[in-house]
């Protein structure tokens, strides 16, 4: 069986293509951006945010280590700071972005992210998708805050425009732990 981020990273290999651009709103220990920068290839590019420099540190030994790092631009903001901080070629279009959202594994769990910065980051990302673009939202109900942003999240995706967007989720019916959520957002092509 998938877990929850290989049902976020399926969708979002089906949109990405080599040359193309991606972000990571949530760069944590760098493993959905490492998967992005392989995804776009040696003429792509990829963005990776993160407040934490410890996180920015992780996700830069791991590029590193899968010869990777060229094609990644580490930036030291919090999420919802996205769009400022991309150049006008990413602007432009990406396609992809991809979110998991919490806390940064196997450090302080008071650091977590909170609706009040994700959901004008959500905001930001849906507004720089590409057409046939795809973003994705790991949420993590479990941990404290974590049920109030995963709900957050739903009623922003449920609220995109349905001729501009399609938005569904998944979750895991039978775990008794409160377990992820996958919300994904395609841009549709016009």
């Amino acid at each position: 069986m998938k877990s929850h981020l290989d049902i976020a990273k399926d969708h979002v290999a089906e949109a990405l293509r080599p040359g193309d651009r991606a972000v990571d709103a949530t760069a944590g220990n760098g493993h959905d951006t490492a998967f992005l920068a392989e995804a776009v290839g040696a003429a792509g590019g990829v963005w990776a945010f993160d407040v934490q420099p410890q996180a920015l540190d992780a996700t830069r030994r791991r590029l590193e280590a899968n010869g990777v790092a060229d094609r990644v631009t580490l930036v030291q903001r919090g999420h919802e700071r996205m769009r400022e901080a991309l150049p006008p070629e990413a602007v432009e279009g990406v396609r992809a972005v991809m979110f998991n959202l919490g806390y940064l594994p196997g450090s302080d769990k008071t650091c977590t992210t909170e609706p009040e910065t994700t959901l004008p980051a959500l905001d930001a990302a849906a507004a720089l998708l590409a057409e046939g673009g795809v973003l994705t939202v790991v949420c993590y109900p479990g941990h404290p805050g974590g049920a109030e942003e995963t709900a957050a999240v739903r009623r922003w995706a449920e609220q995109l425009a349905p001729e501009r967007f399609g938005a569904f989720g998944y979750r895991f019916l039978n775990q008794n732990n409160d377990p992820p959520r996958v919300v994904i957002v395609e841009r549709r092509k016009m």
